[in-house]
């Protein structure tokens, strides 16, 4: 049994923390565009971001004031512009815009981080979020996760939000979150982005290597397209207002919250896979008998990526072969006699045989996924065991429809 309960308020939930959302004209859509997020007191900031070579200014800016100094008490996130590929302006508009943020509040500006997500190569309208700012101060709310939740979308279907509350001594702690994206989705380090928000007292270092492995245990193994973005950010604050007695090394209190904090974001990533662009379902793949999770979570990254495997799921083919030949290329040794693939409860291949299977069931089962209706709803289970090691690994992704071609195709037009 879970040692924590899921609850609302997404990142409002935790104590001493407000949020928002508006629309503040970045969009053509005219649909909320501006979010913040702002911890009463200084929290600990720990974040996780893209190890793309063409980063936004936004991302070398937090990473740059997350090195000098591990605080942060706002965040503000634009959609609609990435504010990448755009030079020095670049960063000239993120850091007026942290500048501005900073005076409204009346703090430092080396407290507020900062976030964009929208098309490549477009600047931030930056005399937009000028103008829009007192009303995003303003509007700043206990109960703003939900605004904030849909400000920060671009083509998302769904916003993406959870809270989970557990009992650290005799006191509630909480951690709630928030993400988006749907495509150019194949983290190597975060996701598009997410920001998760905690009531706890935990030390920096600690707090950023919770992060860090709650990342790669989540986000890091998504995949849509097979694209890394530019903008991938996951920023997460520890405001320690629950009033607990401070975690600062590993031990009993440090796994529960960890624990919490892994489930949090794997919530979040998988609703980003399910949310994929142009998805009819959700794929989890499940890789055993590595020799480690490493491996284990390369295989299973491989096979959710594999183009052909998400394409033979769209058509409801249980085209098993095409799983075996992602495991066998991902990297990772292991002896062909030893592979076992399962689709949902059907064997497929034991021992590196081929196995007698109900295709026609297959497909339906596919087929029943995909309309959300089978028992474990809209999820496809891949299971693939490779040997007899004791790791084990999970990757998200999602098929590969004709409408992710057509959105992607008109994306700017």
């Amino acid at each position: 049994m879970a040692e924590w309960q899921q609850i609302s308020g997404g990142i409002t939930a935790p104590k001493g923390y407000r949020s928002t959302g508006i629309t503040a004209g970045l969009k053509p859509s005219g649909l909320p565009d501006l979010a913040l997020i702002v911890s009463d007191v200084d929290a600990i900031a720990a974040g996780v971001f893209t190890t793309s070579q063409t980063r936004a200014p936004v991302v070398d800016y937090c990473r740059e004031r997350l090195q000098e100094k591990s605080s942060a008490r706002a965040i503000l996130c634009n959609a609609g512009q990435a504010n990448a590929a755009t030079g020095s302006q670049g960063m000239i508009d993120a850091l007026e815009s942290a500048q501005m943020i900073a005076q409204a509040l009346n703090i430092s500006s080396d407290l507020v981080l900062l976030a964009s997500t929208g098309v490549i190569g477009q600047r931030i309208k930056i005399d937009r979020i000028r103008s829009s700012i007192p009303q995003l101060v303003e509007t700043l709310s206990e109960t703003g996760s939900d605004a904030t939740a849909q400000a920060i979308m671009t083509t998302d279907l769904v916003p993406k939000t959870i809270a989970l509350e557990t009992m650290i001594g005799d006191r509630p702690v909480r951690i709630g979150g928030i993400a988006k994206g749907s495509g150019m989705i194949h983290p190597n380090m975060a996701t598009m982005l997410s920001f998760v928000t905690c009531d706890a007292a935990v030390s920096p270092q600690l707090w950023q290597q919770m992060l860090s492995r709650a990342a790669d245990r989540s986000f890091n193994q998504i995949t849509v397209d097979g694209d890394t973005s530019t903008n991938d950010t996951l920023i997460a604050l520890a405001n320690g207002q629950s009033r607990t007695p401070a975690i600062t090394e590993m031990g009993a209190d440090a796994e529960k919250l960890e624990a919490m904090l892994t489930e949090v974001c794997i919530y979040l990533a998988k609703a980003i896979a399910r949310d994929g662009e142009g998805a009819t379902c959700l794929i989890e793949v499940q890789v055993s008998g590595a020799i480690d999770e490493v491996s284990a979570c390369q295989v299973a990254k491989t096979i959710a990526g594999s183009s052909l495997v998400k394409a033979a799921i769209f058509g409801r083919d249980p085209n098993w072969g095409r799983i075996s030949a992602a495991a066998g290329r991902a990297g990772v040794p292991f002896e062909q006699s030893d592979l076992q693939i399962k689709l949902g409860d059907f064997l497929m291949m034991q021992n590196g045989q081929p196995q007698e299977f109900d295709r026609s069931s297959a497909s339906n089962y596919l087929k029943q996924a995909a309309a959300g209706a089978y028992l474990q709803a809209d999820t496809v289970l891949l299971s693939v065991s490779i040997g007899h090691g004791s790791g084990s690994g999970k990757a998200w992704g999602c098929d590969l429809s004709y409408d992710y071609v057509k959105i992607n195709a008109e994306y700017t037009t």
